[in-house]
């Protein structure tokens, strides 16, 4: 990837707030937007402030918060909901209109052209509110390329800052998404984003070619959180980028409060992180197999493509199983000061193997296995 000139739109609070085990509280918000802010991104999106009441009390408290990120909004495309988020004070809205057959006739009822009438009202009030205005069709992957382009052009002669690919159902393949975006950079000079599900696993990768094919702005969400399964998460993403542009990443955003970040939002919505998370799960670093563990020794970046220590982490090299071998059994034995000859060496690890095979052993109990064959 090129300069990297992308932004990151963090959804947390919008689209994660459509999680089923999702209910912040005012207090939940500050904090995980206070959070967000520090890890670097962009922008924080909010609830459409028309949602409900408090949805509008805490759009404004979190603008009031004086953050570093952009405090913007989603909402459909009415007059009304642009109104209530002028009034919350964000700085920034998203407007959709879903332009897929499918979504057309069993949402709205309205053909391109009627919603291309429609547009106008609701951008051009929150163009002169001063408001950053991105307009993005709905259900992208599932319309007519021909309807999106003309919906698209229309939403630019508006003086829209940027149109939205939305993957709203998670349906498309990283080139699906590639192809797309392309065809969307030759029709319109405007920024573009890019907000894809993740409901058939493809939401990183197709995030990764959006920004491949030009798109400027990418959603994601702390552990992907949102609607069904959720959208692209943060970490995941981060952790794609960074292993191509490292020092940007680490430039652009705090790595190392990515796990604490994670940790807050899963004890907000009670949910645990998943052992295999990128980055930060619990296995993310453990190394384990006898031949990645000697290559590990020699060179950390043998199995890593990441560091753990740019994200504050550290790795674990597990020696107590059955798959252990004589490197990595010397390598505990030289950290407490003991050399065994080769033909030593390999009984140590015949031993250890063989008690391995009645269970994991801790690097205690390892430890007491080569003091004995010291004093035996």
């Amino acid at each position: 990837m090129s300069k990297p000139n992308w932004k990151l739109i963090d959804s947390t609070l919008r689209e994660g707030e459509q999680f089923s085990k999702a209910s912040f509280r005012t207090e939940d918000k500050v904090e995980i937007a206070r959070a967000l802010d520090t890890f670097g991104v962009e922008y924080i999106e909010v609830t459409s402030p028309a949602a409900s009441p408090q949805s509008q009390k805490d759009a404004a408290t979190i603008v009031k918060l004086g953050l570093g990120a952009r405090i913007i909004s989603h909402s459909r495309c009415v007059l009304d909901d642009v109104k209530a988020a002028v009034d919350s004070g964000v700085s920034g809205l998203g407007l959709l209109f879903a332009t897929s057959r499918i979504l057309r006739e069993s949402s709205h009822g309205k053909s391109i052209q009627q919603i291309i009438d429609a547009m106008g009202p609701p951008v051009d009030h929150a163009l002169k509110a001063g408001l950053e205005v991105r307009f993005s069709a709905e259900d992208t992957f599932r319309s007519d390329t021909a309807d999106l382009l003309e919906v698209y052009r229309a939403a630019e002669r508006l003086g829209v800052h940027r149109v939205g690919l939305a993957d709203t159902v998670g349906i498309a393949t990283p080139r699906q998404v590639y192809v797309l975006a392309r065809e969307v950079r030759r029709a319109v000079s405007c920024d573009i984003g890019f907000h894809g599900h993740n409901d058939t696993g493809c939401a990183i990768a197709n995030a990764f070619e959006a920004l491949q094919a030009g798109a400027t702005h990418v959603d994601v969400s702390v552990l992907g959180i949102g609607e069904r399964v959720g959208i692209t998460p943060l970490g995941g993403l981060v952790a794609r980028l960074f292993s191509l542009e490292p020092q940007a990443l680490g430039e652009r955003y705090r790595l190392g409060q990515l796990r604490e970040l994670e940790r807050l939002v899963a004890r907000i919505v009670g949910v645990e992180i998943p052992f295999n998370n990128f980055v930060t799960g619990e296995t993310a670093y453990s190394h384990k197999a006898g031949m990645h563990l000697k290559a590990m020794m020699a060179n950390p970046g043998s199995y890593e493509i990441i560091p753990p220590e740019a994200f504050g982490l550290s790795r674990k090299l597990i020696i107590g199983s059955r798959l252990t071998g004589r490197a990595a059994i010397a390598y505990r034995a030289r950290e407490m000061g003991i050399t065994f000859g080769e033909s030593e060496l390999k009984e140590i690890t015949r031993r250890i193997k063989e008690l391995a095979d009645a269970g994991e052993l801790s690097e205690a109990q390892i430890d007491r296995v080569l003091r004995a064959w010291v004093t035996a």
